[in-house]
């Protein structure tokens, strides 16, 4: 067990405590992969031997320095490889590290839902599931001309090796900086769809007013739902071309959330990352003569103009959206 998935137990708003909980995590090793707005991948080869301590052991000692420095309680999972560490840390709960032998990775994985391994969408799962397949075992099981033929070559090739505990993933060391992220928590539990959309409507707004603020442009955009039951869907989505403009963020907010199919699902809040920054003034974007599109853009110009002179409660929340209503302000926080 060398590879730690680390999710702080960050307050609403209080992402900018992520960069010095990923210094913490420096402290042990410099293979950290940063997982805003509230995660971290840490692989602990070279500090097992270092410190003479099992991964298990680490993971105590970095809670305890969260808690001691910042006031942050954490869940770890730990696990051979970083996809059997995300999947231990839907299992854990604050002080609890909940890690996966290696000599027992198959038994661990036999009975999970498809939906626990990393990418797996309700889509892929559903499909599977009419089939019978709805457990790692299951699908670990089936011959794999048999999950080819339901999702496709290499995505069933994938698949059976992921429930089979082959994991040939690696912790790419990154910097948070290279991402933004704007998170709207509900008051509530939210079930109704259209609050939902509100929120990504509002929060796609100010990820492209913050993002022309410090002139950059993104080319991917990822989007995280977390639910009452404190379990997450995270969806990422490489737009056509990098963009900071509110309408083209918000369409692909809107598509990823659709893709969920999200039946009377209890959220408790929607975060959206911009990640893979660039400066704005060397993208390049495709010219465009649709005059609503160039209408909204001059509006933009407008509203970030206001904001730089009065505040950024200037302009409304949904005031520039297009396809959307206006959310209420009520239940809604920016991160």
């Amino acid at each position: 067990m060398t590879i730690l998935c680390v999710r702080f137990q960050l307050p609403p708003m209080y992402e900018p405590a992520l960069p010095g909980l990923l210094g913490l995590l420096e402290e042990f090793t410099p293979v950290v992969e940063a997982l805003p707005p509230d995660g971290a991948l840490a692989d602990l080869r070279g500090a097992e031997r270092y410190f003479g301590r099992s991964a298990v052991e680490l993971a105590s000692v970095i809670r305890v320095r969260a808690l001691a420095r910042y006031g942050v309680d954490c869940a770890i999972g730990a696990g051979p490889g970083p996809m059997l560490a995300r999947v231990a840390l839907r299992d854990a709960r604050p002080g609890v590290t909940c890690a996966v032998p290696e000599d027992a990775v198959a038994a661990f994985l036999a009975g999970k839902p498809v939906a626990a391994l990393p990418g797996i969408g309700p889509a892929t799962a559903r499909t599977l599931g009419e089939y019978g397949l709805d457990t790692l075992g299951l699908v670990a099981a089936a011959p794999l001309s048999t999950l080819q033929r339901l999702i496709g070559a290499k995505a069933g090739r994938e698949l059976r090796e992921k429930a089979s505990g082959i994991d040939r993933g690696r912790v790419v060391p990154n910097a948070v900086a290279r991402s933004l992220t704007t998170e709207r928590s509900f008051g509530i539990d939210e079930l109704d769809p259209g609050r939902h959309r509100g929120a990504l409507l509002s929060a796609a707004e100010e990820t492209g007013a913050r993002l022309r603020a410090v002139e950059k442009v993104c080319r991917t955009l990822t989007l995280t739902v977390r639910y009452a039951d404190r379990s997450a869907t995270t969806r990422s989505r490489t737009l056509k071309e990098p963009t900071a403009h509110s309408a083209a963020l918000t369409r692909a907010a809107y598509g990823m959330y659709e893709a969920l199919g999200l039946q009377r699902a209890r959220v408790r809040a929607i975060a959206l990352r911009a990640e893979g920054l660039a400066p704005a003034d060397q993208a390049s974007y495709q010219l465009t003569f649709d005059p609503v599109d160039e209408k909204a853009r001059r509006l933009e110009e407008v509203a970030d103009r206001a904001r730089a002179k009065f505040g950024p409660r200037a302009v409304m929340p949904g005031a520039l959206g297009r396809g959307g209503g206006s959310p209420s302000a009520d239940g809604l926080r920016a991160a």
